[in-house]
């Protein structure tokens, strides 16, 4: 992308600086990631995923196991893109790996909670539901691939362009995957609150049991810290690569590194085989269940 005396490239494909060649202020992210905050990070989504195989093979909750399983090791690989990083900041496929896998992880946990609405409703009543179940998952996962593919191919473009004209060019790409997937997120939240508004009003509570209440605790949480990232997202992008946003490190461990972390502990605390279970032996349950299998 730029290019500095005696032919040392500092970004893209032919990069060949190192810090024993460049300064670290030529670099994109101009720091080099912090080696504690990814290995916690790296800690949390490994512990995350050896949890997610446990308890999904226990409770047999197959679709949702898979997701969350999807999302960590995305994690965990654009993590270990930041320990590539550190070492050398000019590298790019360390880059490529932090920029396209820590950006599209999420989308795995979204999709995970998706599905857990059409679950949700119908255990409690299905008539309350403003929208049939049976389209709900279809509609909110199908959101969430047009969001995946333009998040993957924005940040893609952006890696492979040779000056900051074509990088940005695929930042924005990336940018609009963001923002669909926050107006998806927030479109959500707002069928989830109002679903379980009217399940509150209309409904004979028998299914607000207590650990249901905490299931729907933890899930609840888990949207509204995604949806926080995902805003922070959009506004670290929305000045490209090279805006004081996307090269804030502090500010990156605070509301991605962080707020995701807590996400995935959220779905392994409040994991729905609480409630969809394979002990779960009743009607309702099996319908539930097998709704998302």
């Amino acid at each position: 992308m730029s290019a500095l005396p005696n032919g040392l490239i500092t970004f893209g494909p032919s990069a060949n600086c190192t810090l024993e060649l460049c300064p670290l202020e030529a670099s994109i992210l101009q720091y080099q990631p912090s080696t504690a905050a990814t290995a916690v990070a790296i800690a949390i989504f490994g512990l995350s995923l050896i949890l997610n195989i446990g308890q999904g093979v226990y409770h047999q909750t197959w679709a949702f196991m898979a997701c969350l399983v999807s999302g960590c090791i995305l994690e965990i690989a654009g993590y270990i893109g930041r320990i590539i990083i550190n070492g050398n900041p000019f590298d790019f496929n360390g880059f490529l790996m932090q920029i396209i896998c820590i950006t599209v992880a999420p989308i795995f946990f979204c999709a995970a909670i998706y599905v857990l609405l059409v679950r949700i409703i119908l255990l409690i009543d299905e008539r309350l539901s403003r929208i049939s179940p049976r389209y709900l998952s279809w509609i909110f996962i199908s959101f969430d691939v047009i969001s995946l593919v333009l998040q993957a191919v924005g940040g893609a473009l952006s890696c492979v362009g040779e000056n900051k004209d074509d990088i940005q060019v695929g930042t924005d790409i990336s940018l609009a995957g963001l923002i669909f997937q926050v107006v998806t997120l927030t479109l959500f939240v707002a069928l989830f609150v109002d679903y379980l508004s009217a399940c509150r009003q209309y409904s004979n509570h028998k299914a607000l049991t207590r650990q249901m209440n905490f299931f729907l605790s933890f899930l609840f949480l888990s949207i509204l810290l995604i949806l926080l990232r995902c805003v922070y997202r959009v506004v670290e992008l929305h000045g490209g690569y090279f805006s004081h946003f996307f090269r804030d490190e502090p500010l990156f461990i605070a509301l991605e590194t962080a707020i995701m972390c807590a996400a995935a502990v959220c779905l392994n605390v409040g994991h729905p085989g609480l409630i969809f279970g394979r002990r779960k032996g009743d009607p309702i349950h099996r319908e539930a269940q097998h709704a998302l299998l």
